[in-house]
């Protein structure tokens, strides 16, 4: 973020960080705290550059580390969100995770073939229908 720009729109924002405006608007209602933007006429969102670092660290948890809302705001509550260190705004950016979030067990859904799924179904409606 240039140091000239002292307030970004809510649409330059979505643009530069990839997410769309709404999930902005989502993000101001679960993370007051962290997100608050000044609104100017006609209630257009404009960020400042500290709400602007926070929301691409929230970001890099939420979409990088696989944090969840609730983690986030837990982090947030406890004082120990991470700060990014940079004037610009990155494609990704590098964040210490709390041991205690790292060593949670993951749960990834496998990819599934629908095709072997709409099988089984068919397999499991024959066998009903034979012992009805």
């Amino acid at each position: 973020m240039e140091s000239s720009e002292y307030f970004v729109s809510i649409n330059d924002l979505s643009k530069r960080l990839s997410v769309p405006a709404h999930t902005l608007r989502y993000w101001e209602k679960q993370f007051p705290t962290a997100v608050r933007p000044t609104t100017g006429a006609g209630g257009r969102r404009y960020y400042r550059a500290e709400t602007v670092e926070k929301l691409i660290v929230i970001k890099d948890l939420l979409y990088t580390h696989g944090m969840t809302i609730a983690g986030v705001k837990k982090m947030l509550r406890e004082g120990s969100l991470p700060v990014a260190a940079t004037d610009a705004l990155p494609d990704t950016v590098q964040v210490s995770v709390p041991a205690a979030v790292v060593d949670q067990p993951v749960v990834v859904a496998p990819s599934v073939d629908l095709s072997a799924v709409d099988a089984a179904i068919d397999l499991l409606e024959s066998a009903r229908n034979l012992l009805q």
